[in-house]
């Protein structure tokens, strides 16, 4: 499967443990080799909050890619 990152950024990240949602990618982090550590997530900027919170979800914990939504393993 081929995923566009600008296509991943405008979908909603669900938990699949608990169904919370963790907003969406804003910034991923690559190593030095060019793989995917993991991806950087937080609150969309409406419901953005002074005190919210990052994700950091490694690739491995990604589920399924939906067509709106993304979902993750989270512990």
């Amino acid at each position: 499967m081929f995923v566009l990152m600008s296509d991943m950024q405008n979908k909603d990240i669900i938990n699949t443990k608990d169904g919370s949602k963790l907003g969406r990618i804003v910034d991923i982090n690559v190593s030095s080799d060019g793989k995917i550590n993991y991806f950087i997530t937080s609150e969309t900027k409406m419901l953005r909050r002074m005190n919210s919170e990052e994700h950091k979800i490694a690739f491995e914990q990604i589920k399924t890619i939906g067509n709106d939504v993304i979902l993750v393993d989270l512990n």
